[in-house]
C-alpha cells in the first residue's frame, strides 16, 4: 500500500486507517460457487464460471483494433473467448490445449455465445478452490484509471483481514450474542469480505447489520435519558387564555387526533423538563392551529414563542392566520422575514426585547444575531427538514437562562423505521386524521395525449367557480430549462383559456412579485395558478380545487403527495391530475399507482423508502445518523426492531452502563468517533 493508492482511498472512499478499511464493505457478491457446463448457457444468465480445454487461439487484425479470440470446449459443447486489451500478454500467457476456468458474461453475437474478457485461471495453479463468493467493492472512476479496482481491493482486504484477525476485539456482551444468536465479531468481519458459504454470509450481515443499529439507537436513547435528566425547562401551568380562546374564539371543533397531541404537548409543558418533540401531521390534517394552542400555554405564562417557516410565503400564510386569533386575544403576534422594512425591524427588535411582542412568526430572519428576546419559552420550527441542524441551534440560544422548549412539525410523512432512527431523541406526536368536512382528493393519471380533455374539465371547474394550480417540474441542474418549460406551460394555457386570468409564480422572481401573484391567487382574481414547486409548502387557497402536475413522472413519490395537498382545503371535491408522457420506467409506474390508488401519507412514505433509500429522503444534514455503513433502513426494517428492543431492554436493565457484562460496549461507545457533533438537542 503506498502513499499513491493510500491518497486515493483518502481522497475518493474516506479511507483512512485500516478500521476504515476493514468497515468498506462489499456491495455484491459474483458467485463462483457453481461451475456451468458450456450447454447450459445463455445470454439472460449473469457472470458465470466454465470449466474447459482452450483451443484455436489467434490474434487476429492489426493495431489498436487487434484482438485475441480462442474456444473453450467441455463435453457439452464449445463457446467463443474473446479479449480486446491487453491482448499480447495474454497471448504469451494463455496456452492451447491447457484446462482453464473461465469466469464472464455470456452474451450473445451474430446467434451464437460468446465471453468477452473472462477472467482465466489455469486449473493446475488454482490458488484458492473454485467454489467461492467473491466479493465487489465500491470505487470510483479515478481509481480504476490508477488500477486500484475492486479486484485490487479484494487482494489488498485478503491481507488486512489475515493481519487484523487476531486483534478483533468483541463489541456487543455475551449474553445478547446468545439471545440473539450472533456470529462473533471476528467471524463476521472475515465472513462479510470472505464468505465461507451463502449461509455464513448471512449471518454476518445480520450480525455486522444488528450491531450498527443497536449502536445509533443506543446512543439516541442515552441522549434522550439524558436530555430529560439534565435539561430543565419552563413550566406552564396556566391555561386561561387557552381555555377562552376554545371556548369562545374557535369556529369549529378539533380532531380527536389534535387533541391527544395538544394533551402530549401539554403534560411535555408542565413536566419541568425541557419538550424536545416532534409533530408528524399530513398536509392539511391542523397542524398550524396545534402549533397556535401551544404558543397560548407559553403567553399565558409570561414566555415568548416564535414560530418559524422556510419560505417567506409560509411565514404570511401563518400570519394572516394566526393574526385573527391573536388580535381576538389582546395578543401582540409580529412578523419578521427578508423583507420586512428596517422600520419595522427596529420597532420588532425592541418589542422582542423589552417583552412587549408575545408571538412572532418569521423566516431564517429570525436567526440573525440582532433577534433577542426578554424570555423565549418555546420555538415551534414548520417543514424542519428544510432547515439545517446548526442553524435550528441558533434558535435554542436565544434564551441563555433555560433552553425554550421545541416543537418541529413536519408534514412530510417520515417512514417509522426513519422515524426512530434520525429521531429516536425525540418524542413522537402523529396527528393521523383530518378535519371534519374534508373530502379525499381524487387522483387520476393521464396521458399528454388527453390534454385537451384535462383543459375541459379545468374549464368545467372554474364555471363551477373554482380555482387551478398547473405545476411545472424544477428540472435537476438546469434551471434555464426548467423556466422555459414554464414559460412554455404558461403560454399554452393562456391560448386555451383566453376568457380567464392566469397568475405565474416560480423560483427566480423577487419576493414581492412573487407575493403579489400569489395575493391576486388567494383573492380569487385569478383563475389558473402556473407555477414550479415554490408552491409546494405551505400555500392554502380552499377555492383551489385542482392540481394539475406536468411532467409527474419527474417528481419524487414525497414531492407528488406534497403537491397534491395544496387542494383539498375547503369543503368541495378536489382532484389532482397526473400528466406524463407514454414512456414510463418501472419505479415511475409505481410512484403514479401509488398515488392514484392512496391517499395515506405514511404508506407514501413507506414506499417512497423503498423505491429511494433513506438518504435521498431526509438530505445530509440530518445529525450524521444515516452514515450507515452496512444497513439499509429501507430493507432492515425488521434488524431495526429488534436492535431497538435490546437497546431499551438495556437501557431498562442498565442505565449508566456500569454493569460489568457491558464492560464491550462501554469500550465500543468510548472508541467511537469524538468528534463527532452532538446535534441531539437541537434536531
Amino acid at each position: 500500500m503506498g502513499p499513491q493508492r493510500a491518497g486515493l482511498l483518502q481522497l475518493e472512499l474516506g479511507i483512512f486507517t485500516f478500521g476504515d478499511l476493514i468497515q468498506h464493505y462489499p456491495f455484491r457478491y459474483l458467485d463462483r460457487t457453481q461451475i456451468y457446463k458450456i450447454g447450459e448457457l445463455h445470454e439472460d444468465l449473469p457472470m458465470v464460471q466454465i470449466k474447459g480445454t482452450l483451443k484455436r487461439k489467434q490474434l487476429i487484425g492489426e493495431g489498436r483494433k487487434q484482438r485475441l479470440s480462442a474456444v473453450l470446449v467441455d463435453d457439452t459443447g464449445e463457446i467463443e473467448l474473446v479479449w480486446f486489451k491487453g491482448v499480447k500478454w495474454l497471448d504469451k500467457t494463455l496456452k492451447n490445449f491447457t484446462e482453464y476456468l473461465a469466469f464472464g458474461k455470456p452474451t450473445l453475437f451474430n446467434s451464437s455465445l460468446n465471453m468477452a474478457h473472462p477472467e482465466m485461471e489455469d486449473t493446475a495453479e488454482l490458488k484458492h478452490e473454485s467454489s467461492f463468493l467473491q466479493p465487489v467493492y465500491h470505487t470510483s472512476e479515478k481509481m480504476k484509471v490508477q488500477r486500484l479496482d475492486s479486484k485490487v481491493l479484494s487482494r489488498i482486504m485478503q491481507v488486512l483481514v489475515n493481519m487484523a484477525k487476531p486483534h478483533i476485539q468483541e463489541t456487543l456482551p455475551q449474553n445478547l450474542i446468545d439471545q440473539y444468536k450472533l456470529m462473533s465479531k471476528q467471524e463476521a468481519l472475515v465472513n462479510i469480505h470472505f464468505p465461507e458459504n451463502a449461509d455464513k454470509l448471512q449471518a454476518a450481515r445480520f450480525r455486522l447489520k444488528f450491531e450498527e443499529l443497536f449502536y445509533v439507537q443506543l446512543k439516541l436513547m442515552r441522549q434522550k435519558v439524558v436530555r430529560k435528566a439534565d435539561l430543565k425547562g419552563q413550566i406552564f401551568k396556566n391555561t386561561g387564555a387557552l381555555t377562552e380562546f376554545y371556548k369562545n374564539h374557535m369556529v369549529f371543533d378539533l380532531t380527536n387526533a389534535q387533541k391527544r397531541v395538544l394533551k402530549e404537548i401539554h403534560k411535555d409543558l408542565i413536566s419541568g423538563k425541557q419538550m424536545n418533540r416532534l409533530l408528524q401531521g399530513d398536509v392539511g390534517s391542523g397542524k398550524t392551529i396545534v402549533a397556535f394552542l401551544s404558543m397560548l400555554m407559553a403567553t399565558d405564562n409570561g414566555a415568548q414563542a416564535c414560530l418559524m417557516a422556510p419560505t417567506e410565503i409560509l411565514a404570511e400564510q401563518h400570519y394572516t392566520g394566526l393574526k385573527e386569533y391573536a388580535d381576538k386575544l389582546g395578543i401582540n403576534l409580529g412578523k419578521l422575514t427578508g423583507s420586512t422594512k428596517k422600520s419595522e425591524r427596529n420597532v420588532i427588535h425592541e418589542q422582542l426585547q423589552n417583552g412587549q411582542m408575545q408571538m412572532i412568526v418569521g423566516t431564517h430572519a429570525l436567526l440573525e444575531d440582532v433577534v433577542q428576546f426578554q424570555n423565549l419559552g418555546l420555538c415551534i420550527v414548520d417543514e424542519q427538514h428544510r432547515f439545517g441542524v446548526a442553524q435550528r441551534s441558533k434558535l435554542w440560544q436565544k434564551n441563555p437562562r433555560i433552553i425554550p422548549h421545541v416543537l418541529v412539525m413536519t408534514a412530510t410523512p417520515i417512514p417509522r423505521t426513519l422515524a426512530m432512527t434520525l429521531y429516536g431523541d425525540l418524542d413522537v406526536s402523529v396527528i393521523d386524521e383530518l378535519p371534519a368536512g374534508r373530502k379525499e382528493i381524487v387522483t387520476v393519471h393521464r396521458f399528454d395525449s388527453k390534454r385537451l380533455r384535462v383543459f375541459g374539465f379545468m374549464r368545467e371547474q372554474i364555471k363551477l367557480g373554482r380555482q387551478v394550480y398547473v405545476v411545472y417540474p424544477l428540472i435537476e441542474g438546469s434551471e434555464t430549462m426548467d423556466y422555459k418549460d414554464l414559460t412554455d406551460g404558461y403560454e399554452s394555457i393562456t391560448r386555451a383559456f383566453p376568457e380567464y386570468q392566469v397568475s405565474i409564480v416560480h423560483g427566480k422572481m423577487k419576493p414581492a412579485d412573487k407575493d403579489f401573484e400569489m395575493q391576486r391567487f388567494v383573492r380569487n382574481e385569478t383563475q389558473i395558478m402556473v407555477a414550479t414547486t415554490v408552491i409546494e409548502v405551505g400555500v392554502n387557497v380552499p377555492n383551489a380545487s385542482v392540481m394539475v402536475i406536468e411532467s409527474a413522472e419527474r417528481f419524487g413519490l414525497s414531492q407528488l403527495h406534497q403537491l397534491r395537498g395544496r387542494v383539498g382545503r375547503g369543503a368541495e371535491q378536489s382532484y389532482c391530475i397526473l400528466m406524463t408522457d407514454y414512456k414510463l420506467g418501472k419505479d415511475t409506474k409505481i410512484r403514479i399507482e401509488t398515488m392514484v390508488r392512496t391517499n395515506n401519507g405514511f404508506e407514501i412514505a413507506d414506499i417512497d423508502l423503498k423505491l429511494r433509500g433513506p438518504g435521498d429522503l431526509m438530505g445530509t444534514q440530518q445529525s450524521g445518523v444515516l452514515d450507515l455503513l452496512i444497513s439499509d433502513l429501507s430493507k432492515d426494517a425488521k434488524i431495526l426492531q429488534e436492535a431497538r428492543f435490546a437497546a431499551q431492554e438495556l437501557l431498562d436493565e442498565d442505565p449508566t452502563l456500569e454493569k460489568p457484562e457491558n464492560e464491550n460496549i462501554r469500550l465500543h461507545i468510548r472508541s467511537l468517533s469524538k468528534n463527532t457533533v452532538n446535534w441531539s438537542r437541537i434536531s
